[in-house]
């Protein structure tokens, strides 16, 4: 419990400085607890207390995801979707995926390195277009659509990997069905939930929280990925009130959120075979992949290079879904290589995001400036 208090007492201050500085808290939390943690000082290490709240982090962060995938959003703008979705997925999957896999990854821990390097931190990326006030540029609705498409594709990701030896067709059935339960509580039950998050008292915050959870533990139950089916119970009531459920689940996912990332520090061990080199590269890789499928998008959606890199500015940032993706399936040498490219990247994306106007200019007016001297001399 000290641990814990000492971890919060740090972050909070941790959080003020970020702000201040308009950077992302996420990659300095996880450093303070790998200084906190094993690797560091020792003076903070996992217990119960702090796995039961890392847990509830994660599943709260999944669940604001859910609220935010709006299926009819995504159906009239499906062209757009799939595609930016497609080429950011295939260009960063397979570079991420062969990168890991030829450094000595096996096949399962590449899979999963490919998965964590091709999502992009999806509040890092709209933090950095409200706060450096980027959402009216023609290119920031191609972010938001590739952060819903990213999205999609975690949700597929875990469903695949959360069968596991199960039969896959009993598997799906017992999905589907949860599916449609969910579905019809909250389409059948619809006026129920609106009047429940219209009252002004501690019963909406009460319900949000006994609703997150108890689906958590049915699923545990039914023996399927609880990730999944709190993804599914966001989606569900999305379509009810989506902004008063964020409203009331906002302070859980924000506080649990933070000693998931610290406690993901806390356990990093960095004897425990990692490779620098490999981390390395696969740092260097994650920000150059982003660049590549940017420019590719910029120019099929937008037919301009310039606007690939203001795309690839704002999606350098990997955050909490790869570390989500390596606190569940990752061994120690993946969660290690997982949290070092969070860390680099984040950092990076956030100056580029900031700054990536100044590059624009820059460029633009580099180019000026050799073009009238190419003509002269050809003209000689």
């Amino acid at each position: 419990m000290e641990g814990l208090v000492i971890a919060l007492f740090l972050c909070l201050f941790l959080a003020l400085v970020t702000k201040y500085l308009s950077v992302p808290a996420i990659p300095f939390y996880i450093l303070a607890g790998v200084l906190l943690g094993k690797a560091g000082l020792g003076m903070v290490q996992a217990d119960e207390i702090s796995q039961f709240f890392s847990e509830m982090g994660l599943i709260f962060l999944l669940f604001f995801m859910g609220l935010g995938l709006k299926p009819e959003r995504i159906a009239a703008n499906r062209s757009a979707v799939l595609t930016s979705g497609v080429i950011d997925l295939n260009v960063n999957m397979l570079i991420g995926f062969f990168a890991a896999y030829l450094l000595g990854f096996t096949v399962t821990e590449s899979l999963i390195v490919a998965s964590a390097f091709y999502i992009s931190s999806t509040a890092m990326a709209i933090t950095s277009l409200v706060e450096n006030r980027k959402l009216m540029l023609r290119e920031s609705e191609t972010i938001i659509w590739l952060m819903v498409f990213e999205d999609l594709v975690l949700i597929v990701f875990l469903a695949i990997i959360s069968a596991g030896n199960q039969n896959l067709l009993f598997f799906a059935f017992k999905i589907l069905c949860v599916l449609g339960i969910l579905y019809a509580l909250a389409l059948y039950g619809k006026e129920f939930l609106i009047s429940i998050l219209d009252r002004d008292d501690e019963l909406p915050i009460i319900f949000t929280f006994a609703a997150v959870l108890t689906t958590a533990s049915f699923a545990m139950v039914l023996q399927i990925p609880e990730t999944m089916m709190v993804i599914a119970l966001g989606v569900a009531f999305a379509t009810t009130d989506p902004d008063a459920f964020e409203q009331h689940a906002r302070p859980f996912k924000d506080v649990f959120l933070v000693v998931f990332f610290v406690f993901f520090g806390v356990t990093i061990d960095l004897s425990g075979g990692a490779n620098l080199f490999s981390i390395s590269i696969i740092c260097i890789l994650a920000v150059l992949s982003k660049l590549l499928s940017g420019l590719i998008t910029g120019l099929v959606i937008h037919d301009s290079a310039m606007s690939g890199l203001e795309i690839w500015a704002n999606t350098i940032g990997r955050g909490e879904f790869s570390i989500a993706l390596a606190v569940l399936y990752g061994s120690p040498v993946v969660g290690t290589t997982i949290a070092a490219m969070v860390i680099v990247t984040s950092i990076i994306g956030s100056f580029a995001a900031k700054y990536s106007t100044l590059m624009r200019r820059g460029i633009t007016s580099f180019g000026r400036r050799k073009t009238p001297s190419h003509r002269a001399h050809t003209g000689r």
